[in-house]
């Protein structure tokens, strides 16, 4: 995700300051080895470093593209929260983490506050999960229900997302490690939400942003994992294996919403690690008067990601201080000058 995005903000006329990894293959390189091009005099760090780095490089902004849950994130948000740096992530739950995470949240929207800067999610949901929605809706006399699917390579994303999305597994060791989390009662849920320990799918911090951006109040909301799998052996160079035919390739995971106002939102992503034939897929419908259907093929769901991520950073540093979920930032648009004719 890093090479595309450092590229990215160079091509805005953006100056990255500063880079910070975990990986002891890539600490002390300079960012031109792994983005491509010019030397740029940028050492990575080791997360270790980060505070001081951080302290000493003042950035405007940080760009976390780590991992997909709130509490893998956590320390680093609340250090650029502590510190009063702006930060956007690429962590999936982090697109609508109050109603997932509400505790960690809530410590992050505190923090930042006190120290004036905010702290945001964002990526291809932004758009392809979130304000294309949104627009459809927009465009509607009367919706009844709001249906979506989305399917995504995993080797696209790293080793954390494929094994959060069980690929590998056996479909008993799926059904226990995976699966199980979702057997659950709506109070067993609602505790553990609370304690900061639900495992949501993507798809559930899309419905509530969808919730928010439309206006409308959920009164439940349910999610179902399934795995996915494939008739022959599959290679997986990112979990570096062979998954056996009937294992689980990933894992389609289904997140339905009611909601007071009569409307209900259910979502479908998809993440597996893909065969030959298989390709990534958007496709949204809104029923009602008029029902629309919108398909988008092969997306490059990745460039897309980072590139969502740098367009949104303008919004970020205009933005009230806080946890501020981009439902509340106003659409995503092209920047065509350099960063500083936005801000």
């Amino acid at each position: 995700m890093s090479v595309y995005t450092m590229r990215y903000v160079y091509e805005k006329d953006g100056e990255i300051v500063a880079a910070i990894d975990v990986d002891s293959d890539r600490i002390g390189k300079d960012i031109s080895e792994i983005m491509g091009g010019e030397k740029r005099g940028i050492r990575i760090s080791h997360l270790d470093e980060a505070e001081m780095v951080l302290k000493e490089t003042k950035p405007d902004v940080a760009i976390v593209t780590t991992k997909s849950l709130l509490n893998d994130v956590e320390d680093v948000l609340l250090l650029c929260a502590k510190l009063g740096i702006n930060a956007i992530t690429t962590c999936e739950e982090a697109f609508y983490s109050w109603n997932s995470n509400p505790e960690v949240t809530r410590k992050i929207n505190d923090l930042a506050i006190e120290n004036d800067c905010t702290i945001t999610g964002s990526g291809y949901q932004d758009i392809f999960w979130g304000q294309l929605i949104a627009d459809l809706a927009g465009a509607t006399q009367k919706i009844t229900k709001i249906k979506g699917s989305s399917s995504y390579n995993v080797e696209d994303y790293g080793i954390a997302l494929a094994r959060a999305h069980g690929a590998g597994l056996s479909l008993d060791d799926f059904k226990k490690d995976i699966a199980s989390a979702d057997n659950i009662s709506e109070e067993e849920r609602q505790k553990l939400i609370e304690k900061g320990e639900f495992l949501p799918s993507y798809m559930w911090n899309v419905n509530g942003w969808l919730c928010s951006k439309l206006g409308l109040t959920p009164i439940k909301q349910t999610q179902k994992c399934v795995p996915q799998t494939h008739t022959e052996d599959i290679e997986s160079s990112t979990l570096g294996m062979t998954v056996k035919a009937g294992y689980a390739t990933g894992m389609s995971a289904v997140v339905t919403t009611e909601t007071e106002e009569g409307i209900t939102i259910e979502s479908e992503c998809i993440g597996k690690i893909y065969s030959k034939d298989d390709f990534d897929k958007n496709e949204w419908t809104v029923e009602g008067e008029p029902t629309t259907t919108l398909v988008i093929n092969r997306p490059n769901t990745v460039e897309l990601t980072c590139a969502s991520i740098v367009n949104r950073i303008p919004d970020l540093i205009n933005a009230d201080s806080g946890y501020v979920t981009t439902d509340e930032m106003g659409e995503l648009l092209y920047i065509i000058d350099s960063f500083e004719e936005y801000v």
